[in-house]
Formats: C-alpha cells, sequence, structure tokens
C-alpha cells in the first residue's frame, strides 16, 4: 500500500523498549526525543494523566515540524502504575524501588499507557489510552533485594519490567501485554488506521 510506505512514524521517547515494539509495524521509523514537564496536577485520574503526557510527549516532537513537509504521523506514550489510587512511576533510587516491590507483592495493580497520534499533514490528533491488571508473586526482601540489583527495576515505572526478569515475579496479567511494556500495539495500530495509515 503506497500510504504506509511513504508516512513515517515519529516516536517521541527516549525508551528502547517503545522504539523496539514500534519497529514491529516495519513501517519508516524515526526517533525524536521529547524533553517535556512531566508533572501533574494533584488527583488527576491515571487516564487523563497518561493521556496528557502522551500528548505533551507528541506535541512537543510535532512543534519541531511544523516549517517542513514531512508526512508523518507523530506518536507519543506514557505509562504509569498504580496501586490502591497511588501512582507509581520510576524509582529515584534502589530504597524507592524496594518501597515500590514491597507495596506490590502478592497483589494486584494496574498498569495505565497513554498513547497521543498527531498527524503533521492534516492537524488531526488522536488520544486514547489502555489499562492492564498485573498480578504479582510474593517476594521476600531478599528477593526484591537481587531483583533490584539487576539494574532492571531503575527506569521502570512501578519498579520491574515485565519483558525481562522481571516476567518471573509476575503470576498473571488482564488485558493487553504490550501496555504493560509500555506501548499498547494494538490500541496504536487501531489509531494509526484512523488516520490513514494500516498496519496490515
Amino acid at each position: 500500500m503506497l500510504l504506509q510506505e511513504t508516512r513515517t512514524l515519529l516516536l517521541a521517547s527516549s525508551s528502547p523498549r517503545r522504539q523496539e515494539l514500534i519497529r514491529t509495524f516495519q513501517l519508516p521509523v524515526q526517533i525524536e526525543v521529547s524533553h517535556v514537564d512531566e508533572s501533574y496536577a494533584p488527583l488527576t485520574a491515571p487516564n487523563e494523566i497518561v493521556e496528557e503526557l502522551a500528548l505533551r510527549k507528541a506535541q512537543a516532537v510535532a512543534n519541531n515540524h511544523l516549517a517542513d513537509s514531512l508526512d508523518g504521523v507523530v506518536v507519543g506514550s506514557d505509562t504509569i502504575v498504580v496501586f490502591d489510587n497511588q501512582i507509581l512511576n520510576k524509582p529515584v533510587d534502589d530504597q524507592d524501588a524496594m518501597r515500590m516491590l514491597m507495596m506490590l507483592q502478592s497483589r494486584t495493580h494496574q498498569v495505565f499507557s497513554g498513547v497521543a497520534c498527531i498527524d503533521l499533514k492534516s492537524g488531526k490528533r488522536l488520544v486514547k489510552h489502555r489499562m492492564t491488571e498485573v498480578t504479582m508473586r510474593e517476594l521476600s526482601v531478599e528477593q526484591i533485594s537481587r531483583y533490584i540489583a539487576s539494574g532492571e527495576p531503575r527506569d521502570k515505572a512501578g519498579a520491574y519490567g515485565i519483558q525481562g526478569i522481571g516476567a518471573t515475579i509476575v503470576v498473571s496479567i488482564q488485558g493487553c501485554y504490550f501496555n504493560v511494556v509500555g506501548l499498547p500495539l494494538s490500541l496504536l495500530s487501531e489509531m494509526l488506521k484512523e488516520l490513514g495509515v494500516d498496519v496490515l
């Protein structure tokens, strides 16, 4: 199909996981890291937070292309972990990672990912989100310490990565697996289709 061969996906993310995932679409991909304020108002609903931050990231990259003729779609995404109405972002240090994992172990939490798509040609914007429930197994302090020592939790919302050794601490998920990794591919493909880009 000519349209999907000529349009570029601009991923507004420095996340290696999102970069790897978006390349599974086998479409031209350009990585442009967006530097935006990721703060949000207290008591904002999780779905609103991830949608707002995803849109900020996408808009920042779209703004860089206002004067050029690039025919593409900017994709922004943001992921947070929520447990008992508490939002868990990336841990600030190992102690923070321990706090988060002690909270999550043997319980079920929610992972929200927001996705924003901006069509550079038409200016059309789409913003949506997905939620997945994740249940973790029971973990001892020693097990959590060993996991933290692996380095994997450091740049992950909720201090774990389901696609790495963190898979061993997850008992079950309800919903989209790729949503937990950080980019819900089925949702993104639906949004791209609305903008005239067919993944399949």
